[in-house]
């Protein structure tokens, strides 16, 4: 009885100590900093170069030049005289006029001017002063072109709604506030009925986007939630998942009601094959593609790290060991850049390899050899046996290189849709979300070129109305990686080219 007592008082010592941790955790996480490089209380060691010194700091470098000013030249100009006032272009003390001098100081403002206009069509009209009979009656000009027949709105207006809420992630009422500062009131039922007539002039580029991204070698996968607030048959609540695929030309986001393996399974289609970079979600791991071996998962090192610095969060007594893991996990990103950086160079290329296996051999070797230990700390045992069940596929960078070692893309790709969500909480209709995919996949597809979202919008909606209020028959002209050069510099982003710097 005694024995079972001392069993009982240690198992509850050990519960007693993992929620102390768990509270812990929680307090960082509502309360502490959000960063993870200072996740810890303890400095983190400097981190060395590939030479073995000091990596030089962020920002500026003492005695290096500094940035170039950027060149706005390419912006049309207004020009505006300034003159002295009469009273005062003549001399103050005996009052005789002064004489002008060649040339002027000139110097620059930049300015910007929105203006909400109508356009007023006149269309004029013709009568026939033949008698053949070819044209009967009055002959009329064309009307205007309009991306939505019978609506009043033109393209400027539909690339203004669209970027701001979908580029720049703002609610749609407040962009309606917006423009009523500048004299343009409009109703919100007239800009949801018209987004809700959208969705088919973008549904052809969202396909030809996903036709694209299936062709990849290279995928970034990740997923969060995206509400959606209809009710669907066989739909228990409003929770829906928004699924982004991220490549090297095209990223692609797929709304979808759940979270399992069939998602992206059926997007990326049976014979597809490449290499993906996920994190250790079982959802990827459970796809047919992976399971026939034509997809390789290539995990993530920054949720390994993670995990560590979790530990030091919760632990203190383990602090110390964690923290030696994240820097000998920093020291793999140093010396994997090492290798990036002379990728064209075979020989010190062959020699970063060598650096770089040697580390990772070590780095699997000692998560071996702490497992082990019979007296392994319960926190320490689950992330080195989660480090050694996810190695083979943390370890897929070695054999590509072209491969990351962490799924950071994909994160960064959903934090503008994460944005979204915070400021209006998912979609009202089913279509609206299918919308919002689109659109997040187009215009993060054309940043990751660097065209101009509004320039590209412009041009593919003034088609749409053109063709009648359709898409256009060859949408695939209008693809990033279909552009010809004069289109791609004209859509472009940086549209004028720095000049030299005369400050």
């Amino acid at each position: 009885m005694h024995q079972r007592v001392l069993e009982r008082e240690a198992l509850l010592r050990q519960e007693n100590e993992q929620l102390r941790a768990q509270l812990r955790l929680r307090e960082q996480q509502l309360f502490g900093r959000k960063t993870e490089t200072t996740a810890a209380t303890a400095p983190t060691p400097t981190p060395l170069g590939p030479d073995g010194l000091p990596r030089r700091p962020r920002g500026q470098q003492r005695g290096r030049p500094g940035p170039r000013r950027r060149d706005h030249a390419h912006l049309p100009a207004v020009l505006e005289e300034r003159e002295l006032p009469a009273a005062q272009c003549c001399c103050q003390h005996c009052g005789r006029p002064f004489a002008p001098v060649g040339g002027t100081e000139d110097s620059t403002l930049l300015e910007v001017e929105v203006r909400a206009h109508r356009r007023v069509i006149r269309r004029h009209r013709y009568r026939p002063t033949c008698a053949c009979g070819a044209h009967p009656g009055v002959v009329t000009a064309p009307p205007a072109p309009r991306v939505l027949p019978k609506s009043i709105l033109g393209v400027s207006v539909w690339v203004t709604i669209l970027l701001d809420k979908y580029l720049f992630y703002r609610p749609t009422y407040r962009l309606l506030t917006d423009l009523q500062t500048q004299g343009l009131d409009l109703a919100l039922g007239t800009i949801t009925d018209g987004l809700q007539r959208l969705v088919p002039l973008f549904e052809p580029v969202y396909e030809a986007l996903a036709a694209h991204s299936r062709r990849q070698p290279l995928w970034h996968g990740d997923e969060t939630r995206w509400l959606v607030f209809a009710t669907v048959e066989g739909k228990v609540g409003f929770r829906w998942y928004l699924w982004v695929v991220h490549a090297a030309e095209v990223v692609v986001f797929v709304l979808a009601q759940g979270r399992g393996h069939d998602v992206p399974q059926e997007y990326l289609g049976p014979e597809a094959t490449g290499i993906m970079v996920v994190d250790r979600y079982k959802a990827y791991q459970a796809m047919d593609q992976v399971k026939k071996g034509l997809i390789v998962l290539a995990f993530c090192w920054a949720h390994v790290r993670r995990d560590f610095v979790t530990v030091a969060r919760t632990w203190p007594e383990l602090e110390g060991w964690a923290l030696g893991w994240i820097e000998r996990i920093g020291q793999l990103y140093h010396r994997n850049d090492a290798r990036l950086a002379v990728l064209e160079e075979p020989a010190p290329f062959a020699a970063a390899d060598a650096r770089l296996r040697e580390a990772v051999t070590a780095l699997g070797k000692q998560g071996e050899s702490e497992l082990t230990d019979p007296s392994l700390h319960p926190a320490r045992q689950k992330v080195l046996e989660s480090l050694g069940n996810h190695w083979t596929g943390l370890t897929v960078f070695v054999e590509h290189p072209e491969v990351p070692m962490d799924n950071n893309t994909a994160e960064r790709a959903q934090r503008g849709p994460v944005v979204g969500r915070k400021n209006y909480y998912g979609s009202g209709a089913v279509w609206a979300g299918q919308l919002a995919a689109m659109l997040f996949s187009l215009l993060q597809t054309l940043c990751l070129w660097k065209l101009n979202p509004r320039a590209w919008l412009t041009a593919y909606l003034t088609a749409c109305a053109e063709a009648g209020g359709a898409a256009p028959a060859e949408v695939e002209r209008f693809l990033p990686w279909n552009l010809s050069d004069e289109e791609r510099r004209c859509w472009s982003l940086a549209v004028a080219k720095a000049g030299e710097d005369t400050s």
